[in-house]
C-alpha cells in the first residue's frame, strides 16, 4: 500500500516468517538499506559479512530478497558537530523476488 507521501512499507521478517520490523521507503531498494545499517558492523567494507535481509511489501504478497552488510567508517572532515567520529555504512544488492503463498 503506497502512503500519500508516496513512502511504502515493508516488513522486515526471520527465516520463521515472523515480522520483526516494518522499515518505509519510496523502493524497496531504500527500505532494504535502512534495515541493512542495523545490521552488526564490520570494520570496513571488505571484512563485512553478507546477511540475508526479506521484506515483505506490506498489503502485498511480494517478499523482496537483498543480501545486506554494513560496516563501519570514518565520518567526512566536513561533518556537522553533531556527527560522530566514526559511522555505519550499508549497501545492498537484490537477489530475487518471492511471493508468498499463505
Amino acid at each position: 500500500m503506497v502512503r500519500e507521501d508516496g513512502k511504502r512499507n515493508f516488513a522486515l521478517r526471520d527465516q520463521s516468517g515472523e515480522e520483526t520490523s516494518v522499515f518505509s521507503g519510496n523502493t524497496p531498494r531504500q527500505a532494504a538499506l535502512k534495515a541493512a545499517r542495523r545490521l552488526e558492523p564490520a570494520q570496513g567494507e571488505e571484512n563485512a559479512e553478507k546477511t540475508e535481509l526479506r521484506l515483505r511489501e506490506k498489503g502485498t504478497d511480494k517478499v523482496h530478497i537483498y543480501d545486506g552488510w554494513a560496516w563501519n567508517e570514518q565520518a567526512p572532515d566536513d561533518k556537522p558537530d553533531w556527527m560522530p567520529d566514526e559511522i555505519t555504512e550499508a549497501n545492498v544488492s537484490k537477489k530475487r523476488i518471492e511471493h508468498l503463498e499463505e
